[in-house]
């Protein structure tokens, strides 16, 4: 279906959900089994129709470009909303959360504010270093000294004035 009568069903315009579509909040567009992609935007600084043939070309190639609607992109646009509402947030910030959830890079640096910030606790690393000297403690090394047993399971002395 086009875009106007998705917008209908869903309760929204169609500008909308052009903007939801910028946002990546819409399924990508599937390609047609005939060539071209659809709704695929031309390359930065070239008008649409341009090297087509003229006037005639470029609505051709506008009217093959408007994206259709199936069930599944209704269905996504539905559950986008509902969010939206339940949580009382923009598209933007759904689009945001979904970027976090997919880039490790920015689940990285979002969590490193939110540790900052008291949201959530800071990583366990000091404890896991506390409990390493205290074993090591227990072993009765120094925390600059090596482990008892290497890697092969062979013994040697901690201390390296003993060592063969």
């Amino acid at each position: 279906m086009r875009i106007t009568e998705a917008a209908q069903r869903l309760g929204t315009s169609p500008r909308m959900l052009r903007y939801r579509d910028l946002l990546g909040l819409l399924p990508p567009v599937r390609e047609p089994a005939a060539g071209g992609r659809r709704g695929a935007i031309p390359a930065a600084g070239r008008a649409p129709g341009r090297g087509d043939g003229g006037p005639q070309g470029t609505r051709q190639r506008r009217a093959g470009r408007h994206r259709q609607f199936g069930e599944d992109d209704l269905a996504a646009v539905s559950l986008a909303l509902d969010i939206e509402r339940r949580y009382d947030i923009s598209p933007a910030a759904l689009a945001f959360g979904l970027q976090v959830l997919t880039e490790p890079a920015a689940a990285a640096e979002v969590a490193e504010l939110a540790r900052r910030t008291g949201r959530i606790r800071p990583l366990p690393a000091r404890a896991l270093e506390f409990e390493k000297e205290r074993a090591l403690r227990l072993l009765s090394l120094g925390p600059g000294q090596a482990s008892p047993t290497r890697a092969g399971g062979s013994r040697r002395s901690a201390h390296p004035s003993t060592r063969p």
